[in-house]
């Protein structure tokens, strides 16, 4: 009962933390109409890196579909905080799909605020940047799959309650093994046979946290869909905590080892070369997490919309003959992808959460 608790704790921490970090980050306009401000409407033309970008970027609006010039999406909050004029909430519709301007706000979509909600005039004229704590895409994507993930794990917790003396069955006959997997093969000889439990709560958590939101990315249908560990704010994010746990657990032995590693004395005098290599790989190793998952997942889906786009591509050049004749080739690699993603998603799960009890033990290690 008391792990769980942490567990509980631990998601609703997570949670909070992400939807700070997003909320506060950089986002991208998520409609296709959005770079038709202000400009003199032209012939349209297939832009393939502008459709891709459309698809794996962020946004103050959840997409849906299109039907010719209909864009339907479901408007998500906008939470502003303008040293001018104050706290503004309102909804992203306002924004016409980011056509309009609205309470002297707009999204950007040139220059060095490309993406980035700014504050301006009368005039037209940019003066500031308010803060930006929006609702966007990644963080309702996010917040949707803690819900589930608590659903699902309360759920699985009461009926193991309920029924202590039978199989699981179910969800429970899924996700019972996988925790026992995550204790076994990787708390347990990463962090050690007596410390190993007090981490297994977050190693779950982030564990199912990265997994669900992998599967979740591949399924383009809405409540699904959104890019979450394909955003770096909330790779920083996971790894942070990584970071933060190790080191708030690092032990005596553990920091000696960064700041007086025991080496040849010419190694850390006159420069201390070695304790700059200790210290610099303390920060490298977050960074590594962040990146890693950060790049795999992105791929996936921008190696996916890369080859559909082909089919749009070959339209445009020969004519739709040749778009007809690239399809199949387009759908069948792109459903290769979405299979190898599949495997992808578990993998960087797994990697993630190995890597951070593996920094755990490390921080915990006693001198031999």
């Amino acid at each position: 009962m008391k792990a769980q608790k942490s567990q509980q704790f631990a998601a609703f921490i997570l949670f909070f933390l992400l939807t700070f970090s997003l909320a506060s980050g950089t986002v991208f306009a998520d409609d296709k109409a959005n770079d038709h401000q202000n400009t003199v409407p032209t012939e349209k033309t297939f832009d393939p890196g502008e459709f891709v970008m459309h698809h794996v970027s962020d946004a103050f609006e959840w997409h849906i579909a299109t039907f010719g010039e209909t864009h339907v999406s479901i408007p998500l909050p906008i939470i502003l905080h303008s040293e001018n004029s104050g706290w503004h909430c309102f909804w992203s519709s306002k924004f016409h799909h980011g056509e309009s301007t609205y309470k002297n706000f707009r999204i950007a979509h040139h220059g060095e605020n490309a993406g980035k909600i700014e504050e301006v005039n009368e005039q037209g004229e940019v003066i500031g940047l308010p803060i930006d704590l929006s609702i966007t895409k990644a963080v309702a994507g996010a917040m949707f799959s803690v819900v589930l993930l608590l659903w699902i794990f309360l759920s699985v917790a009461k009926r193991s309650q309920q029924n202590p003396d039978q199989a699981p069955r179910g969800i429970q006959n899924v996700v019972e093994p996988i925790i026992l997997f995550i204790r076994d093969e990787v708390a347990k000889p990463a962090i050690g046979e007596h410390k190993y439990e007090r981490f297994m709560p977050f190693l779950l958590t982030l564990f199912f946290f990265i997994l669900i939101n992998n599967f979740m990315g591949l399924i383009p249908i809405f409540p699904f869909g959104a890019n979450v560990t394909g955003n770096i704010a909330v790779t920083m994010a996971l790894a942070l905590f990584t970071f933060l746990i190790t080191t708030v657990s690092g032990n005596k032995h553990y920091w000696k080892e960064i700041y007086n590693p025991d080496v040849p004395w010419w190694l850390k005098f006159p420069i201390p070369l070695m304790p700059i290599v200790e210290l610099s790989g303390v920060i490298t190793k977050p960074f590594v997490l962040m990146v890693r998952l950060f790049a795999n997942m992105m791929a996936g889906h921008m190696i996916v919309t890369v080859f559909i786009s082909l089919i749009f591509l070959f339209t445009q050049l020969m004519g739709p003959a040749a778009g007809a004749a690239i399809s199949p080739v387009s759908v069948a690699f792109s459903v290769f992808i979405l299979l190898l993603d599949i495997l992808v998603s578990f993998i960087q799960a797994y990697v993630f959460t190995l890597l951070s009890a593996i920094y755990f033990g490390m921080a915990t290690s006693e001198h031999h």
